[in-house]
């Protein structure tokens, strides 16, 4: 056993279409589409031999209070590694990105600590079967559906299969290489509360399904961002301080949509046209966090 550490990308789901009906956690997630952040997570895995198992699990510095998903990563790891049964085990994420507000950032922790866990135990799990261990996480602690595959993989994707990495199917769309998302976040709202809400999952079903089709048709950056702002619409989960954001980019002519779910903004735009977006961000939205990130391409990936 060693110390390893590794990275996911936080992630932004603009539109999806919810598929848990199956017994086989492997096989339940969503159809969807999202962008992933080459701001992510990094998690330290550190394990040594002690007296009895203790997991101290730290999120930015600090002790986590509540650290389910983490818990259930570890958990799945040791079953396959009886010697690891008497090991402290510390385990550091540092999260680029607001919890909770729409950023995946969940996903990326259980995705990046699966990375880490299976270096640090000497498993031989490959890539793939690793980050299945994540997305089983994720769906059994009910805090996301496709976030772990999208983000395995990375850049702009459509996900026209739901289900882990290796189960699920995922459609990459080309993606200007000087584009970045801009971001402007105002607090988070509960992924849980709304997966588990009937009528708010009745409108993401009845809709979600039509717009991954058509996207699927014109596959392009500017219909990623026009039929998430439909879908947005849809749901009805659009705040007065993310109303007041968007109303100000349409006067503009600049498409933004929610992030799925938090409350907050966002857009893929050219480089050169940042400076502009952020001055509506901040004019309409003082109270928020405005955050530029640029598209990552590689997905999640062990760190030396």
């Amino acid at each position: 056993m060693k110390d390893a550490m590794a990275f996911a990308p936080c992630h932004i789901t603009g539109v999806f279409q919810i598929f848990d009906e199956s017994a086989d956690a492997l096989c339940i997630g969503s159809k969807g589409a999202g962008v992933s952040l080459n701001l992510g997570a990094k998690t330290s895995v550190r394990i040594k031999k002690g007296n009895g198992y203790r997991l101290r699990v730290n999120i930015n510095n600090h002790v986590a209070n509540s650290a389910q998903i983490s818990e259930h990563v570890v958990d799945a790891f040791l079953s396959r590694c009886v010697g690891a049964a008497n090991s402290e085990i510390t385990v550091e994420h540092q999260v680029e990105a607001p919890i909770g507000a729409g950023f995946g950032t969940s996903g990326a922790a259980a995705l990046g600590l699966a990375l880490a866990l299976n270096e640090a135990l000497g498993l031989e799990l490959s890539r793939i079967e690793a980050a299945q261990l994540a997305h089983v996480a994720e769906v059994e602690c009910k805090t996301g559906l496709g976030t772990v595959i999208a983000e395995t993989f990375g850049g702009l994707e459509i996900r026209v299969k739901p289900g882990a990495p290796g189960v699920g199917e995922i459609k990459c769309l080309p993606i200007p290489e000087n584009a970045v998302v801009a971001c402007h976040v105002f607090g988070p709202l509960s992924t849980r509360k709304f997966l588990t809400d009937r009528e708010t999952r009745s409108r993401i079903n009845r809709f979600g399904g039509e717009l991954v089709n058509e996207l699927l048709e014109a596959p392009t950056t500017i219909n990623f961002m026009r039929l998430s702002r439909q879908f947005a619409e849809h749901v009805g989960l659009i705040t007065q301080n993310v109303r007041g954001v968007l109303n100000a980019a349409d006067k503009v002519g600049v498409v933004c949509s929610m992030p799925m779910f938090g409350e907050s903004v966002f857009t893929i735009t050219d480089e050169e046209n940042v400076e502009g977006i952020l001055q509506i961000f901040q004019e309409h939205g003082s109270t928020g966090q405005t955050i530029v990130s640029k598209v990552n391409h590689g997905g999640a990936r062990l760190l030396q």
